[in-house]
């Protein structure tokens, strides 16, 4: 027999979502939002030259500025106030989770609940500034350095444009990450992802375009786009699969008498993911991947980097050892993520605590032993599923010439992000049919 609460999600359906005022408020909120972020990629910071820029970028499309690009909707290749996309926000995220594991002291604030959970905030955002800034500096001595031929990207080189450019861009992604907090509160929540999702998204249509562009010219084969098209559905439906997969472990709580009463004995599910790690993997590996690549192409001029420019090539797309290469680092950095953001000691205590245990496991060590052991197979499976996923496009390249393709970091991040809004919608539903089953209890208990 179902239970309640499945009942009550069965019973959800259009006309209670069109019942739900403060579900409709909050994805307008997030909706207006995204419209923001989405003008403020079309905003150029001062002192650029956009067709020299295009020019320079067009020629590094395949290097890690392409892919930066992508996550920011453009918004890099047309040095716009928000080129930085959130991407300081993420990594300044990841770097306090990675110190969280070593630091007694960040271990020990995530420990105290709510306070600390908002002092490691400030500490991201703290992060987030000075990365933002570094980057920032970064940008503006690269193009100041960007030629085209004789024309230089920036029309005023200087200390001014310098300054100039650190501010506008750190100031930009600043606003994102307050842009994304908010959509967390006031909107539908994944305020960041959202944002992140929304730049990837946002080149779709042109790249759909131009490869049915190509097709109706005859550069591409008609049946070459239905099978990448029937290709692109498998893998949408596989990734969900994968990413709803979950090995739910049975965890026993003894029975206890308070008085004439028996309490407990209740029996619940320890959920593991099979991809633990989520995307991080992915793009940490294509950063590292396409690092050479890019500098090879900002030292095309210098005669003593010719033989970086041999090692380059021999990791373009879709070439053996590039592919060789990105399996390898997405399995190690799905095992090396796991193990930072799992803490499989701290779980086993926390069970013990609450008087928790794994039937026919004994408490402590040997329960962190057996998590360890489930755990580790579970990240096997997880990174054959994430290096298949990322090593197919680079294979469609590599023997079809397939021009266009949704890569498959920027596909795990469109997929993972709609289900968690999906998720998120879904979990107002409830709510909002909970509060009407409530206020319809209440009345009926007055008028009793």
């Amino acid at each position: 027999m179902a239970s309640a609460a499945e009942q009550l999600a069965a019973s959800i359906n259009f006309s209670a979502f069109s019942k739900a005022t403060e579900l409709k408020n909050r994805i307008w909120f997030t909706l207006g939002a995204l419209v923001i972020y989405r003008l403020g990629t079309y905003i150029p910071i001062p002192g650029i030259d956009p067709a020299v820029l295009h020019d320079i970028f067009a020629r590094n499309a395949g290097g890690i500025l392409g892919m930066f690009d992508m996550f920011s909707g453009g918004a890099l290749g047309r040095m716009t106030i928000f080129a930085l996309n959130i991407m300081p926000y993420i990594s300044a995220s990841i770097i306090i989770q990675l110190l969280t594991a070593v630091s007694p002291t960040l271990e020990a604030l995530k420990k105290e609940g709510e306070s600390g959970r908002k002092k490691l905030n400030q500490y991201t955002r703290y992060g987030t500034v000075l990365l933002a800034a570094v980057q920032a500096y970064g940008i503006a001595v690269g193009i100041e350095g960007m030629r085209a031929g004789a024309e230089t990207a920036v029309l005023n080189p200087g200390l001014g444009f310098c300054l100039v450019t650190m501010v506008t861009l750190t100031a930009g992604t600043v606003f994102l990450m307050w842009l994304g907090e908010q959509i967390t509160a006031r909107g539908i929540g994944n305020g960041i992802s959202l944002i992140i999702m929304a730049g990837i998204v946002a080149n779709l249509p042109h790249a759909l375009a131009s490869t049915l562009e190509l097709g109706r010219t005859g550069a591409i084969s008609a049946p070459l786009i239905i099978g990448l098209i029937a290709v692109s559905v498998l893998v949408v439906a596989f990734i969900v699969y994968m990413e709803r997969a979950q090995r739910r472990i049975l965890v026993q709580y003894p029975k206890r008498q308070v008085g004439n009463k028996m309490f407990g004995g209740d029996a619940s599910h320890l959920p593991l993911k099979i991809n633990t790690s989520g995307v991080i993997p992915p793009i940490f590996a294509s950063s590292l991947l396409l690092l050479p690549a890019t500098i090879a192409n900002f030292q095309t001029n210098n005669p003593h980097l010719s033989w970086f420019s041999n090692i380059t090539a021999y990791l373009a797309h879709g070439r053996p050892l590039y592919m060789l290469l990105y399996v390898s680092l997405i399995v190690f950095f799905c095992f090396f993520y796991t193990a930072i953001v799992f803490n499989l000691t701290e779980t086993a205590d926390n069970l013990r605590k609450y008087g928790g245990f794994i039937p026919g496991i004994r408490p402590g060590k040997n329960t962190a032993d057996y998590l360890d052991y489930v755990l580790t197979r579970l990240t096997v499976v997880g990174a054959a599923y994430l290096a298949a996923v990322c090593i197919l496009p680079e294979f469609l390249i590599s023997q079809y010439s397939v021009p266009f393709y949704f890569g498959g970091t920027s596909l795990l991040i469109v997929v993972s992000v709609t289900m968690d809004t999906v998720a998120q919608i879904h979990s107002h539903l409830l709510a909002h049919q909970y509060e009407g089953l409530i206020k319809k209890a209440k009345l009926r208990g007055r008028r009793g």
